[in-house]
This record gives C-alpha cells, structure tokens and sequence, in this order.
C-alpha cells in the first residue's frame, strides 16, 4: 500500500527518475540500503523501486507506528519498527532477517536519522550504524546500494520551512533521482562491513547528485 500510495503522489511532487547499474530488479531476499537526506526521501524510494517493480518492506523508527492512519498502514504492510535503545531493538533484526528468509526486499536507512543541517543542499551520507552490517552477516543476503539526490529540494530545514517546500513542490516541480549500484557481499567484521556498505552508498547517492548536476556530485566533496 505505501508503495503504491508514493508511486502516485510522488510524480505531483517532482520529476523522479531511476537507474540502476543492472537491467534486471535487485534479487528476492535483497537488502536495500539507502542515503536518508529527507522527510520526503522514503516516498520518492519508494516510489523508484516500484518502477522497478519492487515493494520492500520497510525499517523505520518506531515512533511512525504512533501517527495516525500512517500507523495503520506500516502495521498492515508488514514493516518492521526499530526500537531503538531499548530491549526490543534486537527483535526488529529477527524480523527483518525472517522477511529476508521469506524472500522479500528489505529497505533501510544505513545512517538511521536524518542529518541535523538545515541548508538544502546535497553532501555525502554521514555515518552508518552497526544494524546494516549484523543483518547482512546473520541472514547472508546480498546488499544493494541505493543513492537518491533531490529530497532536499521537496522538504529540508525547519518545520516552516518543510511545510512550505512540500506544499510549493507541485509548482517547482523539482527534479529527483534515485540510482541503484551493483549488489555486493559485505565482510564478516562489523566495522568494515559497515564502512564498505557507507563507501558503496555514497558512489550510488555520487551518481544520483551528478544526474541532476548537484556540486556536492562534481566537486567531490
């Protein structure tokens, strides 16, 4: 249901458009490991690997599952709350092992919280947590990287501000991107697991800010 609900409100939003460095969609039992830059970014990934038809299930903070009608509906797609600090954030990576175990694609955000800037502008994903890499280790499935770029653009700042750019994006229509790299095996040792996923991540966000020519992407930085 969010997959579909992001496919038809996202196109209002901007103009989204997807690569991948494969022709075919990302294997079953795949983990999607995305940049999170933006309130907006979940629904404009969303909505970019719908195109390539795929719907995974999604991990998020818990605290979703308490907003109305929102709630409801992560609860009926089956997608997973991360608790985090507290003694049930261990049962949110048994349940996303058993979705991967059953063949669905998992999507989660390496970095696990927003950046706390408040400027616009595009710049490379901050640090990774330890999840991504456990997960990969105990349930052995493949990880994709995916960069999206252009987020920002729909909704970044403050809360006036966020307010303002979702309510004028239909006019300003800008543009977005979302590119998936090639998926890889990540090493059994935590810290380098998780500094190959955040390296991959970036090369794939590098390629989705160079499409919509962000400096961030030409410069390097």
């Amino acid at each position: 249901m969010l997959s579909r609900i992001a496919a038809t409100v996202v196109p209002s939003l901007g103009r989204l458009t997807v690569t991948s460095d494969h022709a075919t969609a990302p294997a079953a039992g795949s983990i999607i490991v995305a940049n999170h830059t933006s309130l907006a970014d979940p629904g404009i990934v969303l909505a970019a690997l719908r195109r390539l038809g795929v719907e995974p299930v999604v991990m998020a903070t818990a605290g979703l599952w308490r907003i109305p009608v929102l709630g409801r509906l992560l609860e009926q797609g089956g997608h997973i709350p991360v608790h985090r600090h507290t003694h049930r954030a261990a049962g949110s990576l048994d349940a996303a092992a058993a979705a991967l175990g059953d063949g669905r694609h998992l999507l989660i955000y390496g970095e696990g919280r927003l950046p706390r800037r408040l400027d616009a502008a595009e710049a490379p994903p901050e640090g990774f947590r330890s999840g991504l890499a456990r997960l990969a280790h105990a349930s052995g499935a493949p990880v994709v990287p995916l960069g999206q770029a252009g987020a920002r653009r729909v909704t970044s700042g403050r809360s006036v501000k966020q307010i303002s750019g979702l309510l004028t994006a239909p006019a300003r229509r800008p543009r977005l991107h979302v590119h998936l790299g090639s998926p890889l095996h990540l090493p059994p040792e935590v810290e380098a697991a998780t500094a190959t996923a955040r390296a991959a991540v970036t090369a794939a966000w590098r390629t989705a800010a160079h499409r919509l020519g962000e400096p961030a992407a030409l410069t390097g930085r």
